[in-house]
């Protein structure tokens, strides 16, 4: 897909727009800063899962083993601290791994209840998804009743056993990822588990340049990843978030996000459309892109950039991903060149 950029010139942004909004952009700052000093060469791909977070939304990882998945999810936990003070959620942790495995049970991920012989009563044992980030490492690699038991706590942020409900906490956020190769024995998420999803990023090889600064610089990443402290705290990022949802989105690209949605609903070589939870994720993800940009209103770049990775894993054409990315790039381009003659 090649469309100019945007010339569109406007002096406002979010630096000068008052105080929360500068704090805000001092959060993201400090999140990249320190999520480069151990992740070299992914700098497109830091951006999208600082956008994800900042949108409220989950983010799910694709690529080969080896491409940096699950370093780079262990670095951004351990960059957020959770409050000290907080002793109502003190079982939540800051930043938890799960392993998803054939044989896991969805107790495994939730936790259980646990009979105490000296009370008579049951006691709930938190499972290790109470958590601010939680990586779900090879989400495809467990059976579809964990699958399902997991989607409720990534679309409702609360957990449900034995008839019981109990709340995760408001800063929930969770880094899927898969790899497509080795593949047997693999359970495809189902597109309403994808759907959950804000993002899906592929995480390509790393440039030549990049990896070579890899290796020679192998001992100071090491040094940086094992000895990082927090640089936010959970408060900062929900602070973050509602920066985000008040960033300006213009009635012109509001329009577009609906005709592009729209236009997947009525498209032959589709066998479905996005839906309108698509287009409200669009919308959401439109605004934390700008704010990363420090801006308080939302471009048509914006836009651009980000449309494929809100919508691709939504969309299913009858040939496959490939036409599927076709398809897209084909609908996206007529809409974004109104836009931006508009």
């Amino acid at each position: 897909m090649t469309i100019e950029p945007s010339t569109q010139v406007n002096d406002s942004n979010l630096s000068s727009s008052g105080p929360h909004a500068a704090e805000a952009i001092e959060t993201i700052a400090k999140l990249k800063q320190a999520l480069s000093s151990v992740i070299r060469g992914r700098d497109d791909t830091l951006g999208l899962v600082l956008t994800a977070l900042a949108a409220d939304g989950h983010v799910l990882l694709e690529d080969y083993p080896g491409s940096g998945k699950t370093m780079l999810t262990k670095t951004l936990g351990r960059l957020i601290s959770k409050n000290s003070n907080d002793e109502a959620n003190k079982h939540i942790q800051p930043f938890r791994r799960i392993q998803f495995t054939p044989d896991m049970l969805p107790g495994d991920v939730l936790g259980v209840n646990v009979f105490d012989p000296k009370t008579g009563d049951f006691n709930f044992h938190y499972g290790p998804v109470f958590a601010h980030v939680v990586l779900a490492d090879e989400l495809n690699r467990t059976g579809p009743k964990v699958q399902a038991a997991f989607l409720e706590c990534m679309a409702e942020k609360q957990v449900t056993t034995d008839n019981s409900t109990y709340p995760l906490d408001e800063l929930f956020f969770v880094v899927g990822t898969q790899n497509p190769l080795d593949l047997a024995g693999t359970y495809p998420l189902p597109l309403v588990q994808l759907d959950r999803f804000l993002l899906k990023v592929p995480m390509s090889y790393v440039d030549s340049s990049s990896e070579m600064d890899i290796l020679e610089n192998h001992a100071d990443i090491t040094h940086n990843s094992q000895n990082l402290e927090p640089v936010c705290s959970r408060d900062d990022i929900l602070h973050l978030q509602t920066v985000v949802s008040k960033v300006t989105v213009s009635k012109e690209i509001r329009q577009a996000i609906v005709d592009i949605v729209q236009s997947t609903r009525t498209h032959p070589g589709l066998l479905f459309g996005a839906s309108t939870r698509s287009a409200l994720m669009l919308q959401k993800t439109v605004r934390a892109k700008a704010l990363l940009e420090e801006r308080d209103y939302a471009t048509e770049d914006d836009l651009k950039e980000v449309a494929p990775y809100v919508l691709l894993h939504r969309l299913k054409a009858h040939g496959g991903p490939n036409e599927t990315k076709d398809i897209l790039d084909e609908i996206l381009i007529p809409h974004l060149e109104t836009l931006i003659r508009g």
